[in-house]
């Protein structure tokens, strides 16, 4: 019997199996997340509703596209506080941030401008078109000066699930972090991205989920994934194996 051969059925919505959300773009106006503060506050509420207690957020640091600094992120992260201290919502709030491996961030890695999760983890992005240059080295250099690297979402890359599915045996092996989206188990994406995340899964390589939150539409997809049968088995299956709430204590 395949891991989800089983059926289960939830009528009411459930949680999500972990209370620290570690990727989500909730901080207004720096990147194709969230627009404004007042946006910002209704996807926390949200977010709230699903059972996270603890939100770090990871802007996009991108090149050309979305160059933010600690000022302009540090900035947007006041102004959600400020706004959800006014309408009394009480959640742990912090940031990191989501790092594309391009020269912008290995220019702002070199100038100690990145702020990793607490005890050093970092996320660091693929390219959507191809993978890094380099990509063995880079990870290998990142953990030779301190750092714990978390591959982002790596179900979504079609040049691993069609290409060299080999790829994600030999990064995981090599002691890299694997964060899946909640939004590719829910079906966001394509069917494509479900069936890679569901197999990471079974191999035993989901050491995060996250939401990768960006607007209300990600949001009602959360919502209705969380009443189906697929969230049941999923969470099941990764019962006592994510490490979202354990390790940056």
């Amino acid at each position: 019997m395949g891991l989800f051969s089983f059926l289960s059925k939830s009528s009411d919505p459930l949680c999500l199996p972990f209370a620290t959300d570690i990727h989500c773009h909730i901080l207004p106006d720096v990147d194709d997340g969230s627009p404004d503060v007042q946006t910002s506050a209704e996807l926390v509420e949200r977010m709230k509703s699903w059972g996270i207690s603890r939100i770090i957020a990871t802007p996009h640091i991108t090149e050309s596209s979305f160059e933010n600094t600690p000022e302009t992120l540090d900035r947007a992260l006041d102004a959600l506080k400020n706004e959800l201290a006014k309408r009394e919502i009480s959640i742990d709030l912090s940031r990191s941030s989501e790092n594309r491996i391009d020269d912008y961030f290995r220019t702002q890695l070199a100038a100690g401008n990145i702020t990793p999760y607490p005890n050093n983890y970092i996320l660091v992005e693929n390219s959507f078109i191809q993978e890094p240059w380099q990509l063995d080295q880079f990870l290998f250099d990142l953990k030779l000066k301190g750092y714990r690297p978390i591959l982002a979402h790596p179900e979504r890359f079609f040049y691993y699930f069609e290409e060299h599915p080999n790829r994600y045996d030999e990064l995981h092996r090599a002691g890299n972090l694997f964060q899946i989206n909640v939004l590719s188990l829910a079906g966001s994406y394509t069917r494509k991205e479900k069936k890679a995340a569901e197999k990471l899964i079974e191999k035993g390589y989901v050491d995060f989920l996250g939401t990768d939150l960006h607007n209300h539409r990600h949001a009602d997809t959360i919502d209705a994934y969380l009443r189906s049968k697929d969230a049941s088995r999923h969470f099941a299956a990764l019962k006592g194996r994510l490490f979202n709430d354990r390790v940056f204590i």
